[in-house]
């Protein structure tokens, strides 16, 4: 542990960026000392291709004078800026910084568009023509990466125009998922399941709950194994949205198609799958915006009746 809290590194990169820039003056100053020995007519005596010779001319002053302006420019910019080693520079520049300042600069511009959907429910601006146009940008700047242009999602990330919501989909479920993040784990549970035998007959189970194409026999074999995975999706394999269990008849799986292979394979292997969290990027406003155009793709469930 002692390795990752030593100063050590940041005083060897000081050292090394001090030292380069104290050699080059050193080494520009002795070649401007240093008297080479010469002939009669100002030449080394190196002659290459018969008839060139090296001659023993001074440094021209502008190479010089450029020279030293560029360790000056060093030394003023490793004052000002971080770049020996843990030295923050005189101005406390940073790149986590000026992002933040940047971001916290486009907020400010924006918030007058913003402040028109204030106190709207997530409902009410997905019929709002300029709120989802809105959405549809920050969904294709930020999310569209990994659920596609489309929202339709790819093997291993979900479908947000379907009716397949782990985690629940509802608005302010929605709005949870995009700030906070989730972390999906389906552990690996062929041991706890039996023999490769009884992981095919389970997984043929599972695709039975769906109306997939399975093997019958298969199927009622694996049905009492079934509860192994009760615990999570349900003893009616309709998953929890607490737990972000899917529910496993609705036929869709994300990470694969539904054949026993694939079933068999998550069984055996589990999967872990992560959305990350957005809170610290967007403004409750934008949350809002984006929670609405996702709710309004036509996948999401209906809102919550309030009290």
């Amino acid at each position: 542990m002692s390795d990752f809290t030593s100063n050590f590194w940041s005083v060897f990169i000081t050292a090394i960026t001090i030292g380069g820039i104290v050699f080059c003056l050193a080494l520009l100053w002795i070649s401007g000392k240093t008297k080479a020995m010469t002939l009669h007519d100002n030449t080394t005596g190196h002659v290459w291709d018969e008839d060139l010779r090296e001659m023993n001319n001074p440094l021209p002053r502008w190479w010089v004078g450029l020279f030293i302006i560029t360790c000056v420019f060093a030394v003023a910019y490793l004052y000002l800026y971080p770049g020996l080693g843990s030295y923050a520079g005189s101005l406390n520049w940073s790149q986590t910084g000026q992002f933040d300042r940047e971001v916290e600069r486009g907020n400010e511009q924006v918030a007058p568009i913003y402040a028109a959907f204030a106190g709207k429910s997530p409902e009410d601006l997905a019929k709002d023509a300029q709120a989802m146009a809105i959405g549809d940008r920050l969904f294709m700047n930020n999310c569209a990466q990994c659920h596609g242009s489309d929202a339709r999602g790819s093997k291993g990330f979900p479908n947000l125009t379907d009716h397949q919501w782990n985690w629940g989909g509802q608005p302010e479920q929605i709005r949870e998922t995009i700030a906070k993040g989730r972390t999906g784990v389906m552990t690996p549970m062929g041991a706890a399941v039996g023999s490769p035998e009884d992981v095919r007959n389970l997984a043929n189970h599972v695709l039975s709950l769906s109306g997939a194409p399975h093997d019958s026999v298969r199927a009622n074999l694996g049905r009492e194994k079934f509860m192994v995975c009760a615990a999570c999706h349900g003893a009616d394999g309709k998953g929890n949205a607490a737990l972000g269990a899917p529910n496993l008849t609705s036929g869709i799986f994300t990470h694969g198609p539904g054949v026993e292979s694939h079933i068999v394979n998550m069984i055996n292997s589990g999967k872990t799958g992560v959305m990350p969290a957005w809170e610290s990027k967007f403004t409750p406003e934008q949350l809002t915006v984006l929670t609405a155009y996702v709710w309004g793709r036509g996948g999401g469930e209906p809102a919550a009746a309030k009290n």
